[in-house]
């Protein structure tokens, strides 16, 4: 790059003087390598974005600086786990170096209100009252190891901040359906294929069954034909910073941890499902590794945050119940 600058430099009969080009040389080097590190920038650590809802940037935080404590774990645009640390089950402590990771994960069941929609699952009830015992904190990891928990993460953290009318479930097709359903849902189903994703807005793929796309899932709901359907969802924390079409997400229960994702966006910085969908007919295996994608899905609805909607007061959140 920069010698193609200095050419550009040189007029076509030489005129300039190559001790003039030569003190150009270090002001160019400066100014590619200040250009470099700010195209590297960290989603999670830039200012909210331009008119976006304190909803919306209380979210995002929240989700942030999740994946901060568990890490940073990502998944790159092309679908490969680019780092992994700390996951669910284990005993290390996280980055704020006191948060136990398992223990973390049962916060989550536990200030969501998820766990006592668990309580038939065994560990369930270790979970909600754990004490120094270790019959109790294994019976908790067990049941911690048994149950997803991506969906407890995510009304874990719309609790947190305060998202009163959010409905908190242990599984993501319940607020999925609310946001088709309900008008008094904080989120409103639309279709990931046309409509942009901004940061605080839920991306939802459908899980363990042939692809159906936002049209199919909306058919579904409309007949209610989705009870028991897994799926999972991601929240929007940054979509095509600088320009760059990348959209990031962050979620819980992905590979066991907090997790951040990048998908692709077209120039219109829409979500390019055409590059997202399943393979049904080429199987992911050593021998054939471009067939292998964390990021392919049936991802059929974005829940887009509405701009009006309110947070609780801070009294009435969660940040004063008791740690684990």
């Amino acid at each position: 790059m920069i010698q193609s600058i200095c050419l550009r430099l040189i007029h076509p009969r030489g005129s300039i003087a190559v001790s003039t080009l030569m003190h150009l040389i270090p002001i160019l080097i400066v100014f590619w390598l200040g250009t470099s590190q700010a195209l590297a920038v960290e989603v999670c650590e830039l200012p909210p974005v331009n008119g976006s809802s304190a909803a919306a940037q209380a979210i995002v935080r929240t989700a942030c600086e999740e994946h901060r404590l568990w890490g940073q774990s990502f998944i790159n645009r092309h679908g490969r786990i680019a780092k992994l640390g700390i996951t669910e089950s284990e005993s290390d402590t996280l980055a704020d170096q006191k948060s136990i990771a398992w223990q973390q994960v049962a916060l989550y069941w536990r200030e969501s209100s998820t766990l006592a929609m668990t309580d038939s699952a065994p560990g369930s009830s270790s979970c909600a009252a754990l004490d120094n015992s270790r019959n109790t904190a294994n019976d908790c990891r067990a049941f911690l190891l048994d149950t997803p928990w991506s969906a407890a993460f995510i009304s874990w953290v719309m609790t947190r901040v305060g998202l009163a009318e959010f409905t908190v479930s242990p599984t993501h097709i319940t607020y999925i359906r609310a946001s088709y359903l309900d008008a008094s849902s904080p989120y409103r189903f639309t279709n990931p294929g046309i409509e942009k994703p901004k940061a605080g807005d839920l991306l939802c793929q459908i899980r363990a069954r042939p692809p159906v796309g936002y049209v199919g899932l909306r058919a579904a709901l409309d007949a209610g034909r989705t009870e028991g359907w897994l799926s999972h969802c991601d929240i929007v924390v940054a979509a095509n910073v600088n320009g760059d079409r990348t959209l990031h997400l962050i979620g819980g229960n992905v590979s066991n941890t907090v997790m951040m994702r990048k998908l692709p966006l077209d120039h219109k910085g829409r979500l390019q499902l055409s590059r997202l969908q399943p393979n049904q007919d080429q199987e992911c295996t050593p021998a054939q590794e471009n067939n292998c994608n964390s990021n392919r899905g049936d991802w059929a609805a974005l829940l887009k945050l509405r701009p009006d909607v309110a947070l609780a007061p801070p009294d009435s959140q969660t940040d004063t119940l008791p740690p684990l």
